[in-house]
């Protein structure tokens, strides 16, 4: 992508502080921002101008977002972020179900909205598709997890579509959670698959590890979206819905 090139992030919300709010905080990132008020608009401004995100509400006059997204899925795959007041898991599922890619829960954070917006870009723009899927990644022996991809050949990970550095203790662990999504792992568990020995009293020493895994792989090391703790079992990967 051109250093010079700047991405069209659509911002829809029928609260006209947010959408300001909102435009003015990517518009210091380099952004073209186009606003929207409602779904029906944000349908109007995607048929007229080549939109590579949008940020949109949930509860909305005219068209709610849900079905705004639904309409757009039929024929486009940019990245959508949900922004919405709802923060029940079953609004979050809803969102995602639908077709929108990440969601953000107000009152936002601006540095994490920043980084998802900027993290979603580089999956679209970099990679050619959202999904994170590549020419390169079916070439490799890859394990992708979401913006995860670890490059087991030549022992690298990809974050987002960028070159992440793991030592080789922090690689084997990640590569331990991400064979098994979904699967926990105690701190013995890990330790004796990585360390290749019996691990007693080694939760502090497993703890430290999978800290700064974290703060490798999450835009939000103390809310993370891949790298979860079981309390009082231990730890997984979570399987991201993309």
């Amino acid at each position: 992508m051109d250093a010079g090139y700047k991405a069209n992030v659509l911002v829809v919300d029928d609260d006209r502080d947010i959408v300001k709010a909102i435009s003015t905080l990517l518009e210091r990132e380099g952004y073209n921002i186009f606003k929207a008020y409602d779904g029906m608009q944000a349908l109007e401004v995607i048929a007229e101008k080549d939109i590579q995100l949008l940020l949109i509400d949930v509860m909305m006059p005219n068209m709610d977002g849900l079905s705004a997204i639904m309409r757009i899925r039929q024929n486009k795959n940019i990245p959508i972020i949900v922004l919405s007041a709802k923060t029940e898991d079953t609004d979050k599922v809803m969102g995602l179900s639908v077709g929108a890619d990440d969601y953000i829960a107000k009152p936002y954070n601006p540095m994490e909205l920043v980084a998802r917006v900027k993290s979603s870009l580089r999956r679209y723009l970099h990679l050619g598709t959202f999904n994170g899927d590549s020419s390169e990644a079916e070439k490799k022996n890859v394990i992708t997890i979401g913006g995860l991809q670890l490059f087991l050949d030549d022992k690298r990970l990809l974050v987002d579509g960028e070159n992440v550095k793991l030592t080789a203790t922090e690689f084997k662990i990640l590569e331990l959670l991400m064979r098994h999504p979904g699967r926990v792992f105690s701190a013995e568990d890990i330790y004796s698959n990585v360390w290749n020995e019996d691990g007693y009293a080694v939760e502090n020493t497993v703890m430290v590890h999978i800290r700064h895994i974290r703060e490798k792989v999450e835009i939000n090391p103390k809310e993370p979206r891949y790298v979860k703790v079981v309390w009082g079992l231990g730890y997984k990967i979570e399987e991201v819905i993309k």
